[in-house]
C-alpha cells in the first residue's frame, strides 16, 4: 500500500511537471509568434563531410541576444564616458593649478619689485634726511655767528651813542665856560684879560679836538648802522632759506611716517603702546637727535627751534619705528617656491576629524626647504611638541611669539638669539601632518592671530 501511495505521488509530480512544461512551451510559442514579424526565425547551418545540420535561432533567442549586446555596448559607452570625463577633469585641474601657480609667481615677483622699490625709497629718504640735518647744522652755525656779530655791532653802536652824548655834554660845558670867561675879560683888568685869553685858546683847542672826535664817532656810527642793516638782511635771507628747508623736511617726514603708521595699524598693533615700549626698552640713545637751541636770549624758544625740534621728534619716531619693525615678525618664513595649502581659521580637518579651527597658516614645499625667522627674537622652545612635530618657538618684543611646526630638522637651540632672515630649520612632515609643509603661527599675548595680517602689513617695507 505504501508502494502504491509513492507511485501515485510520483505520477502526480510528473503530471504537474509536464503541465508546467506545457504551459511554458505555449507561452514561448506565443512570444515567438508575436516577434516573428520583426525577428523572423533564423537557421544556422553546420556542414560536415558526412552530413549537414542546422541550429534554429528563434525570435525570443534573437531578442535575448540583442538585449545582451545592447547592454554590453551601453555599459562600454558609459564606462568610456566616465574614463574620458575623469581624464578631462584631471587635465583641467592640472591646467588650473598651473595657471594659479603662474599667477602666484607673478604676484610674488610684483611684491619683490615693490619691496625693492620701497627699500630704495627708504635709503634715499635716509640720505635726504642726513643731508638736511647737515644743512640745518650749518645754518645753525651761520645764524649763531650772525647773531654774535649783531650783538657786537649793537654794543659798539651803544658805546658810540654814549660817547656822543658825553661829547655834546662836554661841548655845552665848554661853551658855558667860554661865555663866562668872555664876561670875566670884559669886566676884569688887562692882566686878567691875558690869562683869560690863554684859557680861551686852550678851551678852543679842546673844543676843536672834541668836535673832531665827534665827527669820527658819527662816521663810525653810520658805518656800524650800515653793517647792522647788512647783517639783518643776511639774517632775513638765512631765515627764509631755513623756512624753505624746514618745510621740505616736514613734508618728507610726514610722507615717510604715514606708511609706517599704516603698516603697524594693519598688523593690529597700537602705535602709541608700541612707541612707549620702544622708548622704555631703548632709552639712552642720544647724539644728533637732541633738541636744537638756536638762541640763548631771554630763555625763550623761537619758532625755528620749535620746527627743528618737531622734525627731530619725527626722525626719532621713525628711528623707533625702525627698531620696532626689526623685532616685529613682518617678513615671510619661506622665500623659496611654495604654495598656500591651508589658511587661518575653521576648515575640514585633513585627518578626517570634522570641522576644526586651524590656528595658523600652512605653506607647502619640498622637504628640506629653508625656514627663516620672521623677526628678531629669542628661541624659547626647540624640539618635539605633540601635534606640531619638530617645532621652534621664538619670542619677539611687544608680547609677540611665532611658531614653526612640522620641521624635518631644527637648526637652533633654546636661548639662541636670532635675527630676521636667519635659517632656523628645514621643512618636513613630522607630527600630525599629511605632507611636507610649514605650519606658521603668530600669537600676541597668548592669543592666536592671522599670520597673513603681519605678512601683508610688511609687504610694503620688506
Amino acid at each position: 500500500m505504501i508502494r502504491a501511495t509513492v507511485q501515485a505521488c510520483d505520477l502526480r509530480t510528473r503530471a504537474t511537471t509536464n503541465g508546467k512544461t506545457l504551459v511554458l512551451k505555449r507561452i514561448s510559442y506565443r512570444l515567438n509568434s508575436s516577434l516573428d514579424h520583426w525577428l523572423p526565425e533564423q537557421r544556422l547551418y553546420l556542414k560536415s563531410d558526412s552530413k549537414t545540420r542546422y541550429v534554429r535561432v528563434r525570435p525570443l533567442t534573437q531578442l535575448a541576444a540583442l538585449a545582451g549586446s545592447a547592454a554590453v555596448v551601453g555599459w562600454a559607452m558609459v564606462a568610456s564616458a566616465v574614463v574620458f570625463m575623469d581624464g578631462m577633469s584631471a587635465g583641467t585641474g592640472k591646467v588650473a593649478t598651473a595657471r594659479q601657480q603662474s599667477l602666484y609667481e607673478d604676484r610674488l615677483n610684483t611684491i619683490s619689485g615693490d619691496r625693492d622699490a620701497r627699500a630704495e625709497e627708504a635709503a634715499t629718504a635716509q640720505q635726504r634726511f642726513s643731508l638736511a640735518l647737515n644743512e640745518v647744522s650749518e645754518m645753525q652755525a651761520r645764524l649763531l655767528t650772525s647773531e654774535d656779530s649783531r650783538h657786537e655791532l649793537e654794543s659798539g653802536l651803544a658805546a658810540v651813542q654814549d660817547t656822543l652824548r658825553r661829547t655834546l655834554k662836554e661841548r655845552d660845558t665848554a661853551r658855558a665856560e667860554a661865555e663866562r670867561m668872555t664876561v670875566a675879560m670884559t669886566e676884569g683888568g688887562a692882566a686878567e684879560g691875558a690869562e683869560a685869553t690863554d684859557t680861551l685858546q686852550m678851551m678852543t683847542a679842546a673844543l676843536d679836538e672834541t668836535a673832531r672826535e665827534r665827527d669820527t664817532l658819527a662816521t663810525t656810527a653810520l658805518q656800524a648802522g650800515a653793517e647792522t642793516e647788512d647783517a639783518l638782511n643776511e639774517k632775513a635771507a638765512l631765515e627764509a632759506r631755513n623756512d624753505a628747508i624746514f618745510t621740505q623736511l616736514e613734508d618728507a617726514v610726514a610722507m615717510s611716517m604715514e606708511p609706517l603708521d599704516n603698516m603697524f595699524r594693519a598688523a593690529g598693533l597700537n602705535t602709541d603702546d608700541l612707541l612707549r615700549q620702544v622708548r622704555r626698552g631703548y632709552a639712552g640713545q642720544g647724539g644728533p637727535l637732541e633738541p636744537v637751541s638756536l638762541s640763548t636770549m631771554n630763555g625763550r624758544t623761537s619758532a625755528e627751534e620749535q620746527r627743528a625740534n618737531a622734525i627731530l621728534d619725527g626722525l626719532e619716531k621713525m628711528n623707533m619705528y625702525r627698531i620696532a619693525a626689526t623685532h616685529v615678525p613682518l617678513s615671510m618664513p619661506v622665500t623659496s617656491r611654495f604654495r598656500y595649502s591651508s589658511p587661518f581659521g575653521y576648515r575640514n580637518d585633513p585627518k578626517g576629524a570634522g570641522r576644526r579651527f586651524h590656528a595658523g597658516m600652512d605653506m607647502a614645499a619640498p622637504v628640506g626647504t629653508p625656514i627663516l625667522a620672521t623677526g628678531d627674537g629669542t628661541v624659547i622652545r626647540a624640539g618635539w611638541v605633540n601635534g606640531y612635530g619638530k617645532m621652534v618657538e621664538i619670542r619677539h618684543d611687544f608680547g609677540i611669539e611665532t611658531r614653526y611646526g612640522h620641521m624635518s630638522r631644527i637648526r637652533v637651540e633654546v636661548g639662541d638669539k636670532v635675527s630676521r632672515g636667519d635659517q632656523i630649520g628645514d621643512m618636513g612632515s613630522t607630527g600630525r601632518s599629511t605632507g611636507s609643509h610649514l605650519h606658521y603661527e603668530v600669537r600676541v599675548g597668548d592669543k592666536v592671530v592671522n599670520p597673513m595680517t603681519f605678512i601683508k602689513a610688511g609687504r610694503d617695507v620688506f
